[in-house]
């Protein structure tokens, strides 16, 4: 059974786009929220799935979080959220692996549920065509029916400069936060780069001189400085600092970048140029360690993207 939350308000703790699959044998997979209300669902869930016919094989759930509300969930954060219960059998397999095709790939498709089916696809989604209107999620009501559709694109791409431990450390955690992640560097042999499976891609370049070649510029890229030391730091920089991006910044002490940035002034960028650089990059936590590294810096892209 898969579970999709479709639509939410309020403090409710499952957001539009949330899932979960529930497996015949008790296997739990993603979550919806968490607490009582995914406890319910859960439970509701596998008792579809234990005795066929018991709610429909698509089904629509209301929960509101509010103390004696109709529909309430159990729990008190006050908000509420639909939740699609969908049954998957062995004639959706062939759509689940487009879906998973699809979100390894970046390629744009969309996938849709109704009360009948689950469909993926680039341009058609079962009888319905692909407009701009359905680049999102979306959730309508339709008489009996509903349409659930989501991109299967991850549109916002973190490109990190520098494949080394820290670099490790971002790329699996910024791979659960729905990031497409790319990394770039020149050392060809970096055994951390070899251990890297979190990132849709790597490159090896043979120069930082050439970096701008590589990175797109746009709303939904981040970038992610830190390459072996401050000189190749400070080539990057260069090569990218009028470029146009969500985020941009580089890794290092603060009398590191101190000596950085007035070299970089010295040179004639002005102060505009130099503000764009979110450096010491990530929050103040007074981490150390690759993966409390990765922590702070994760954490400045949610405070970045999350506050449009």
């Amino acid at each position: 059974m898969l579970l999709v939350v479709a639509e939410s308000t309020g403090s409710s703790p499952g957001r539009a786009g949330y899932k979960m699959a529930v497996a015949a044998n008790g296997g739990l997979y993603g979550s919806i929220g968490g607490g009582m209300m995914e406890v319910e669902l859960v439970n509701r869930a596998r008792t579809a799935l234990s005795e066929p016919g018991a709610i429909s094989p698509t089904h629509l759930i209301e929960q509101v979080h509010k103390k004696n509300a109709p529909n309430a969930s159990g729990m008190i954060c006050s908000g509420r959220q639909t939740v699609i219960l969908k049954e998957l059998t062995a004639k959706d397999l062939s759509t689940i692996e487009t879906i998973i095709t699809a979100v390894k790939e970046n390629n744009g498709y969309l996938m849709m549920i109704n009360k009948d089916s689950i469909c993926a696809g680039p341009d058609f989604c079962g009888t319905t065509k692909l407009t701009p209107e359905y680049s999102r999620i979306k959730f309508e009501r339709r008489d009996d029916d509903f349409l659930y559709s989501e991109s299967l694109n991850k549109s916002e791409q973190l490109f990190i400069i520098g494949g080394g431990h820290c670099a490790l450390a971002l790329s699996e955690l910024a791979s659960k936060l729905d990031f497409r992640i790319s990394i770039f560097d020149d050392r060809p042999e970096l055994n951390t780069i070899a251990k890297n499976e979190f990132a849709a891609s790597v490159t090896i370049i043979d120069s930082y001189e050439n970096i701008g070649e590589h990175l797109p510029q746009g709303e939904d890229v981040y970038v992610v400085v830190m390459t072996l030391g401050f000189r190749s730091d400070a080539v990057v920089i260069r090569k990218l600092i009028d470029n146009e991006f969500k985020y941009f910044g580089v890794l290092g002490s603060k009398a590191k970048m101190a000596t950085v940035i007035k070299e970089l002034r010295g040179e004639g960028f002005d102060e505009a140029q130099l503000s764009r650089i979110h450096t010491p990059i990530g929050l103040p936590i007074n981490s150390r360690t690759p993966e409390e590294i990765a922590v702070s810096i994760a954490a400045e892209l949610i405070q970045i993207r999350n506050a449009q």
